[in-house]
């Protein structure tokens, strides 16, 4: 990376060192290195990509997660990420990358947010590279370390996951699979993030198969 950009890694990880771990920095490096990776199969075909955009887009795309996390979700940490970009990249006097475009990645990146969905190919990689993050043994490990913190059970059956609420003594890491990531392979807006998070699903398939199995004796998604 260049200067400019060990800069605004310097920043980004002092914001998030103290963030739960979900939404850490470590998360944040493996969405950069998952949009470096998409972005260098769409170079490869030929699409053209603003690196920079990307790799800033990459490194702010959570950089409001304290925000919403102090707020209890009243803030959208997308909406006031996308807002606190300008600042941030003025005060390093970061002047060679488009604010405006790196603010919509952040804006856009959201899984929930409603009429934001991502344009540009930047944006796309962003959306994409934020998703595969929870999906495969990352994603499993993830989905298993939230329902810890906020007290779920380990596992449960599919009747009593999905129709439990969020936050819920009965919202395991099954109730996301189930409720949320196995859908996200057809949300991906990329070629090469439909082909990664394809692959990523299916280990999640055959992990909670194999949960649901040597839990209650028995292999189907039930």
């Amino acid at each position: 990376m260049s200067e400019v950009l060990n800069d605004l890694t310097v920043f980004v990880r002092k914001k998030l060192e103290n963030s739960p771990s979900c939404h850490d920095w470590e998360h944040t490096k493996r969405v950069l290195k998952n949009a470096l990776i998409i972005s260098e199969t769409l170079i490869n075909d030929k699409i053209k990509v603003d690196m920079k955009v990307v790799k800033a887009g990459a490194l702010l795309h959570d950089i409001a997660r304290p925000e919403e996390l102090t707020s209890d979700s009243k803030i959208c940490h997308a909406q006031l990420g996308a807002e606190l970009v300008p600042g941030i990249l003025e005060h390093l006097q970061i002047s060679d990358i488009s604010h405006t475009a790196v603010a919509q990645c952040v804006r856009a990146h959201r899984f929930r947010n409603r009429g934001q969905k991502p344009k540009t190919i930047e944006e796309k990689i962003i959306f994409d590279a934020d998703k595969l993050d929870s999906l495969g043994a990352i994603g499993v490990a993830r989905a298993i370390h939230f329902s810890g913190r906020i007290g779920s059970v380990l596992h449960n059956k599919l009747e009593v996951a999905v129709n439990s609420e969020p936050y819920s003594r009965e919202d395991s890491a099954y109730r996301e699979f189930l409720i949320k990531l196995r859908y996200i392979p057809d949300k991906m807006l990329t070629s090469p993030g439909r082909t990664i998070a394809a692959e990523r699903y299916l280990f999640m398939e055959i992990f909670f198969k194999k949960m649901n199995e040597e839990f209650y004796g028995i292999s189907a998604l039930v």
